[in-house]
């Protein structure tokens, strides 16, 4: 993989992180005084521009929207999402994912102490996923081996 490729995907990655809020953001508070409810990854006080970052990154780096996760309000007179609602097995998923990524990143991508800049900082969602919902074991593979070759080479 080139470098630059690398270097693309994550400054994506941190913008979308970063600065992803949309100006007509969806209000999934219950009571805007208690805060979101059936938090159980993300923190309890994340902000709406918060929050809305974090969602957004996950619909770019999976090519999804909302209602991939988040089921349809069980009352059928009303529209729209039930976000606290556990229905949809691919929120659970999420919350794995999210879980396995920051093991990852502070047990392995220790950007900070790194002495290559040509090496992954950290993973993202894009990392793996790349646009879409599924990962492509084999693409994903394919694309280890010649970084992993790449590296061995550099080496000798």
């Amino acid at each position: 993989m080139k470098k630059w490729h690398i270097g693309a995907v994550l400054a994506v990655a941190i913008l979308v992180t970063l600065g992803a809020s949309s100006n007509s953001s969806i209000t999934i508070k219950s009571n805007p005084d208690e805060g979101f409810t059936n938090l159980k990854v993300l923190p309890k006080n994340i902000s709406d521009k918060q929050l809305d970052s974090v969602m957004g990154n996950f619909s770019i780096s999976l090519g999804v929207r909302c209602n991939f996760c988040h089921a349809r309000k069980a009352d059928s007179t009303k529209r729209g999402l039930d976000f606290a609602s556990d229905n949809k097995d691919e929120k659970n998923i999420a919350r794995n994912m999210y879980k396995m990524t920051a093991y990852l990143n502070a047990n392995y991508f220790i950007w900070n102490n790194s002495t290559r800049p040509d090496t992954i900082h950290y993973v993202v969602c894009y990392t793996c996923h790349r646009g879409n919902h599924e990962v492509d074991a084999k693409v994903f593979l394919n694309r280890i081996d010649s970084v992993e070759k790449a590296f061995h080479k550099n080496r000798h």
